[in-house]
Order: C-alpha cells, then sequence, then structure tokens
C-alpha cells in the first residue's frame, strides 16, 4: 500500500511538473511573441539614404540663350562662322556642401528675314512686340538680339534694351571680348545671380557672408495673403471713401494673375477707426508739418500690426499694406530718409512684412468747415506706391542695373516675363533647399524617437517628395524651369504633409520605462506562480540527483 501511494505521489508530481512546464512553454513560445507582435510600433520604410543624399546633390541651372547677330553687327573675330554653339559655365559656391553651377547654353545664329523685318520698325519698344511672335516663348530661355553700333533702335547712351518679354537688344560695341561682357550681364540680369541665388539659399549661407539686403525678400511659399487697410484715427474729422474693389480689380489682380504660376494668392481690406501709429511726430516749424523719421520708424509697425489680427489663423505669410490717413492734429505728415530728405511716396516698407503709406488731406480752406471732411482717396496714387512695394517684397529692384541699361516698363500686368522667370528659378532652387531640410529634419526626428509609428501614408508623402525633388533637379539641368518649378512645388507639399502628419507627435507617444510601469502590474501575477513551479521543478530535479549519493 505504502508503495502504491508513493507511486501515485510520484506520479502527481510528474504531472504538476509537465503541466508547469507547459505553461511556462506556451507564455514564453506563444505568449511572448504574440505580445510583442501585438504592441510593436509600426514603422513603414523610408529612403534614409536617398534623403542625406538630397543635401548633396550637385543642382545646375541650364539657360537655353539664342544670341541672333542682324546685319552689320557680326564681330570679325567670332571662333566659328554662324551658326554655331557655345557653353559658359559658372559655380555658385554656397557652403562646404552645397553648390549651384549656371550654364549658360548659347546657340550663335543669323537673323531671319522676317527678324530682320521686325528689326527695322523706328523704336525698341516696337520692335520687342514685333518680335515676341517669332522667339521661344518657354519660360527660362533668353534671346538676344545684337543690332550694329550706328543702329537707331536703341537711344544714345543706352547699350542695351530689355523688352517686356524674354528677349533684349544689345549694341556691337567693341570686339567678340567685349560682346561676351555684356552679353553675361544681361542673361544674369533677366534670369538669376550670384545674389539672387545666395538670397534663396540663406538658410545654407554663413551670415558673415549676407549682406543686409540678402533677407530683405519673401520666402518662397506655397500661397500668400495680402491685406490692405485703411487707418483713420480720427474719423470725427475725416469720413475717408476708398474705392479698394475697383483698385485691386483695376491694379492688383493683372499682377496677381501672373503670379498666380508662382503662389496662390488671396486679397481682403479692411478699415481700422482709431488706430494710431504709435508714435509721435515731430512738428516743424519752418514747414508747419509733422515729421517722422527714419529711425522712429520701426517702432511704428509693432502697435499698428496688434490691430491689424491678419496673421494669427494663416496659414500662409501675410503682406500688409497700410494707408494711413493722419490725425488733424498731426497733419500734414511727412516721412523723411535717414539724411533728413523728405521721401517722395511719403511711405515705407518693411521686409517679409509689407508697407505703409501716409496719404495726407488738405486743410480746408476756411476754418468754419463741417466737419467730418469727406476725403476721396486717388486709389491710382496709392495703387501705384503699394505695388513698388510688392515688387521688392518679392526682390524686384531695378535699382542696382548699369546706367547704360534701359528696362521697358511691365505695364499693367506689374512685371516682366523675364522678371517672372527671374522669380521661379529663385523660387525653385529655395523649394528644393527647404524639402532637403525638411526631410533631413524629419529623419533625424524619427531615428532618434524610435516608437514613433511611421505609417504607409507618411511614407508615401516621403518618397513622393524625394522623387519630386529629384525630377526638379532634372528638369534643371536640361533647362525646363516650368516644369522644374511644377516638380519642386509638389516636393514641399508632400514634404510637409509628412513632416506635419498627426501621427508624428511625438507628446502622443511614451518611453519604455512608462510601457514598463503599465505592463508589470499585468503579467506579474501570471508570470510568480509560472516562476516558482520552474524554481520548485529545479530544486527537486537537483534533490533527486543528490539521494543516489547519500544512498551510497
Amino acid at each position: 500500500m505504502a508503495a502504491a501511494a508513493m507511486a501515485a505521489d510520484e506520479a502527481e508530481r510528474a504531472r504538476g511538473r509537465r503541466a508547469a512546464l507547459s505553461f511556462a512553454a506556451i507564455a514564453v513560445v506563444l505568449g511572448l511573441p504574440l505580445w510583442w507582435r501585438t504592441t510593436e510600433t509600426y514603422r513603414a520604410a523610408l529612403p534614409y539614404a536617398d534623403i542625406d543624399g538630397l543635401g548633396q546633390q550637385p543642382v545646375q541651372l541650364v539657360v537655353p540663350v539664342a544670341v541672333v547677330f542682324s546685319p552689320g553687327s557680326v564681330p570679325g573675330d567670332l571662333p566659328s562662322p554662324l551658326p554655331f554653339r557655345d557653353v559658359q559655365e559658372m559655380k555658385i559656391s554656397v557652403n562646404l556642401r552645397t553648390s549651384v553651377t549656371s550654364r549658360y547654353e548659347m546657340a550663335y545664329r543669323a537673323t531671319t528675314a522676317q527678324e530682320e523685318a521686325a528689326l527695322a520698325v523706328a523704336t525698341a519698344r516696337e520692335a520687342d512686340a514685333a518680335l515676341r511672335p517669332l522667339q521661344d516663348v518657354s519660360m527660362g530661355s533668353l534671346t538676344m538680339y545684337v543690332v550694329p553700333e550706328t543702329s537707331s533702335l536703341l537711344p544714345q547712351g543706352t547699350s542695351v534694351y530689355v523688352g517686356r518679354h524674354r528677349s533684349a537688344l544689345v549694341r556691337a560695341e567693341g570686339g567678340l571680348a567685349a560682346l561676351h561682357a555684356r552679353l553675361r550681364q544681361v542673361t544674369q540680369v533677366m534670369s538669376f545671380t550670384a545674389t539672387s541665388i545666395g538670397a534663396a539659399l540663406s538658410d545654407r549661407v554663413p551670415d558673415s557672408r549676407l549682406s543686409p539686403d540678402v533677407r530683405r525678400s519673401l520666402k518662397s511659399s506655397l500661397g500668400y495673403e495680402i491685406t490692405f487697410s485703411l487707418l483713420n484715427p480720427d474719423p470725427k474729422s475725416h469720413a475717408v471713401d476708398w474705392d479698394i474693389e475697383g483698385a485691386v480689380n483695376r491694379y492688383v489682380k493683372p499682377v496677381l494673375d501672373k503670379l498666380s504660376l508662382v503662389a496662390n494668392f488671396s486679397v481682403d481690406s479692411q478699415i481700422l477707426y482709431y488706430a494710431v501709429l504709435g508714435v509721435t511726430p515731430r512738428y516743424d516749424k519752418e514747414s508747419s508739418s509733422f515729421l517722422l523719421s527714419a529711425h522712429s520708424l520701426p517702432h511704428v509697425i509693432n502697435p499698428v500690426e496688434a490691430r491689424l489680427g491678419s496673421s494669427a489663423a494663416s496659414l500662409y505669410p501675410v503682406l500688409n499694406f497700410l494707408l494711413y490717413v493722419p490725425e488733424r492734429s498731426h497733419s500734414p505728415l511727412y516721412i523723411h530718409d535717414k539724411d533728413g530728405a523728405p521721401v517722395s511716396t511719403n511711405a515705407f516698407h518693411s521686409p517679409r512684412w509689407g508697407g505703409i503709406m501716409v496719404y495726407n488731406v488738405e486743410a480746408p480752406a476756411s476754418p468754419q468747415a463741417s466737419l467730418p471732411l469727406h476725403v476721396d482717396v486717388d486709389m491710382a496714387r496709392v495703387m501705384e506706391v503699394f505695388l513698388a512695394q510688392l515688387r521688392l517684397l518679392f526682390g524686384l529692384s531695378r535699382e542696382e542695373l548699369p546706367p547704360e541699361f534701359l528696362l521697358e516698363s511691365p505695364g499693367n500686368e506689374g512685371l516682366a516675363d523675364w522678371e517672372l522667370d527671374h522669380l521661379l528659378w529663385a523660387h525653385t532652387v529655395e523649394n528644393i533647399a527647404t524639402v532637403s531640410t525638411t526631410l533631413t529634419s524629419l529623419a533625424q526626428l524619427l531615428d532618434k524617437i524610435g516608437n514613433i509609428v511611421i505609417k504607409d501614408d507618411v511614407a508615401s508623402e516621403v518618397y513622393r517628395a524625394v522623387a519630386s525633388v529629384q525630377t526638379a533637379v532634372a528638369k534643371l539641368a536640361v533647362g525646363h524651369l516650368h516644369s522644374a518649378f511644377q516638380a519642386s512645388k509638389e516636393a514641399v507639399t508632400s514634404s510637409e504633409r509628412a513632416f506635419f502628419d498627426p501621427s508624428l507627435l511625438h507628446l502622443l507617444y511614451f518611453p519604455d520605462d512608462q510601457k514598463f510601469a503599465i505592463y508589470i502590474p499585468l503579467f506579474l501575477p501570471m508570470a510568480v506562480p509560472i516562476l516558482l513551479s520552474l524554481a520548485k521543478i529545479v530544486r527537486e530535479t537537483r534533490q533527486r540527483k543528490k539521494e543516489p549519493t547519500k544512498m551510497d
């Protein structure tokens, strides 16, 4: 009976050991992998190598240039008979890792019969209009017409005439070397310069190499919001009437229609009463007027901007254009420059912000005139100033040109075709650099925080951004400016969608020590019986191994 009881007890212990080992095996073989699989962070694959290569990818800007010689303008020292081709390259160094190469593909030829007829007109403006249908109208391409030194098309003292489109008239002066220097100067003015490319890549250029004017132009953006504001601090004295809707349709809309290729624009307007500049002007007894000096202008913007409220909920940069009608106690009010001379437009602009124009109201002839005085704003004069400020905000300045250059006025469109190309060159390069910086920051963030989920749609946006940047660089290398700019815009859109995806907010995740604090109270009660059973099995196994030794 005792032997049977011991055998039954041993069998029961064996079943207990097998059960404990089975539970442990199930927990290790099935439970842990299942828990690990169901709780692991899903991270879609990203092209880290391609992202790292974007910052070092060489960018080549190719500009197709046609140089057309009219009869009597061909230099005698041409290296080859017409037609022939030549290439001029220039390297623009930004920093140790970034450089841009400009490549001007020059195609030299003689004029056709139609072009000779177009050049036989009386003025350069008429020639520019007549030559337009005969030119290559693709964006980024240029046509230079070389006219004889004695040609009457160009006024006396003028060596270069730049029209509204993508062509220029160049007077043949000197030999081939002088012509090459002149053509290089014209092509850079009509396409891009080292300064404009450096301004587009200002985030990568050391501050010591930047001039104060480099950071004045607006950064590239997918959209801009333009706000026209009328500030009437003294409505009891002035009843101001401005036809802003008609002025926008007549003067601003043609400009924005042409700039619509660069970005999307929205326009709104507002009237602010009792809004003052925040700076007390100085009274000048000699002129019986009030003055705003140049050093006080920076203090004008902050108090006014607090009243605007237009940039608080805006997704895009806001351009503010303010028309200020001084109160009666501070009229007339004039702005003076740094030298103390009055500003002819009575206006000033702030880089990347907008501009302010002071609109003085003529004092009534009789001191007993009834108030408020009715004021009709001359919108043509006001919009002329605001459009000039808009050009400055986009970096389109014509003040740095040599005196022998004659530039045709862009007319109602506000900017010439080659100036639009100038913007596209700069914005395309800036977009490529912006996407590279955005994707690099995103890759570093995801590499640093390993428990952030990378969804498939985020990964697809990253792949799309990388592919678009590579397409933009390839299109620039073959001189297709429009296609390159569109690809760069798509790259910016995709990179921003990926970077600002809500699933990438690191605040939604917690570190590993918090995971252990959550899982230990759940798994410890289940693990303790299994661990104790395994410990008991180990002790019994050791005890059985020692028993025969004691019997000996």
